[in-house]
């Protein structure tokens, strides 16, 4: 026989009695506090909604999870495809309103792995999941595997964390984008010219960097082993520290051919070519469609880009807290990012 209702109004201890948990569980699940399974709520409310113990719209509102609380953690000199990455977390809630999260941005002390890691305790342990872009260092690895420890996810952006505890990395495949960068090159410059080509890096204590001139140097060794490619100079993604970099290399070679912008700054190096009037004569390529890398573009200064879009990049991530969230599988509705490159041609 179905149990009968009292007729009196409900109390919690009814709504306990017919889910078949105790009160306190119940005074959890209707004041929304933590450590409840995922069914017993569903259990608590569905009892509670037998009993007309709340109006609906309470009900399906006390049903809903809080918001889940999002950092980005983004290095102070960072590049504009950051910054605008930092611009969308801020200011572009509607976009991720349906995944019920809540995204705040901190910023922390560029090629800094001490600050990086003290940042992702103090600040990830207040958060469900933390996105940041990673610095190869043992700190950073021991502060990732804490949190992990305490149920906080981590999801590396742009450049990967190896062998750590993160979820998972939402970027490129950056050996692939230092190769398409050098058959770029080798294109432009002309594949059978005996030449000289620079790389200019952000630094190597992004595993992205390192990537990208390995991918960079071994194409050039596979197929174009005629054309010098000269040792890598780190510009830390500081646009005067690469337009001095680049002065520097066109007094010492100049007979160069070609430079690769690995990290950010790409204005400093288009600056230096244009006073040097050779932003006609070397193949420039690098990363991140931005406002700087468009005007280098369209003036000729700059030959190509090689781009992902930073609200691609943003929603990856949040679609990978959102499943871990939901106990599914963690890259199920992500996409691959997409490498672009961009030329003066197609500008977007």
């Amino acid at each position: 026989m179905p149990r009968s209702l009292p007729s009196s109004l409900p109390t919690m201890q009814d709504i306990a009695r017919l889910a078949g948990v105790s009160p306190a569980t119940v005074d959890r699940v209707l004041h929304r506090r933590p450590g409840v399974r995922h069914a017993t709520v569903h259990r608590v409310m569905k009892a509670a909604a037998e009993l007309d113990y709340l109006p609906q719209a309470e009900l399906y509102a006390a049903m809903t999870p809080p918001p889940m609380r999002l950092l980005f953690i983004l290095p102070t000199r960072s590049s504009q495809f950051l910054h605008m990455l930092g611009e969308w977390v801020r200011h572009s809630q509607e976009h991720w309103a349906p995944f019920n999260v809540s995204c705040r941005v901190a910023s922390v002390e560029s090629f800094d792995p001490d600050a990086l890691a003290h940042m992702l305790l103090r600040r990830g342990r207040q958060c469900d999941g933390v996105a940041f872009m990673a610095l190869e260092a043992p700190k950073v690895r021991d502060a990732v595997a804490e949190l992990a420890e305490r149920g906080i996810p981590s999801v590396t952006l742009v450049s990967d964390l190896t062998h750590s505890r993160r979820s998972a990395y939402v970027g490129l495949d950056n050996r692939a984008a230092g190769r398409t960068a050098a058959q770029l090159i080798a294109r432009f410059v002309g594949p059978s010219r005996s030449a000289k080509i620079a790389l200019i890096a952000g630094s190597l204590s992004y595993r992205a960097h390192e990537e990208r001139e390995a991918g960079f140097l071994s194409l050039f060794a596979e197929q174009y082993p005629h054309m010098r490619v000269l040792g890598l100079r780190e510009g830390y993604d500081d646009t005067q520290a690469n337009y001095r970099q680049t002065i520097a290399l066109l007094k010492e070679h100049p007979d160069l051919a070609a430079i690769y912008n690995i990290g950010s700054g790409a204005e400093g190096i288009g600056q230096a070519l244009k006073e040097r009037r050779r932003q006609h004569e070397v193949v420039f390529i690098g990363h991140g469609l931005t406002p700087d890398t468009r005007a280098l573009l369209i003036d000729g200064g700059m030959d190509a880009i090689i781009n992902q879009t930073p609200l691609t990049t943003l929603l990856n991530s949040i679609r990978i807290f959102n499943n871990l969230r939901e106990h599914r599988t963690v890259l199920s509705g992500v996409e691959a990012t997409r490498m672009d490159v961009i030329f003066r041609e197609n500008l977007p």
